[in-house]
């Protein structure tokens, strides 16, 4: 068996991408994993999986501080992967799109596994 029939048998085709990608996919998804491997802003989607938040209980939740709170939020805005309203004065973050929330929740489930596959002598 090849690579590319061992890769497609991984999986549903409803979760394969449609078709081969292009140098603009193969950027952007890099771009977007690029920002998901930033500890902060991962555990700061993880938090906006539970519903949207601001960035006060956003900062709670991470545990940084909040200028840098506000830094990787603004980087997450920018690159589109969450969404902002104004409530008040309050500025409240929502994830974008269901694809970013199985994203996160993969990542982590990837790391699990790692962690838990991981020989006892380590």
């Amino acid at each position: 068996m090849n690579a590319r029939m061992h890769l497609s048998g991984a999986h549903d085709a409803h979760d394969a991408h449609p078709r081969s990608p292009g140098e603009e996919q193969f950027a952007l998804a890099a771009e977007v994993l690029a920002l998901l491997g930033d500890r902060t802003r991962l555990t700061l989607l993880h938090a906006l999986m539970s519903g949207e938040a601001d960035v006060t209980t956003l900062t709670e939740t991470c545990g940084a501080a909040r200028p840098a709170v506000s830094q990787h939020l603004a980087r997450l805005r920018l690159a589109g992967l969450v969404t902002t309203r104004k409530e008040g004065r309050r500025v409240v973050y929502t994830l974008r799109d269901g694809h970013l929330r199985r994203l996160v929740d993969e990542s982590l489930n990837v790391a699990d596994h790692r962690l838990t596959d991981r020989p006892l002598h380590d």
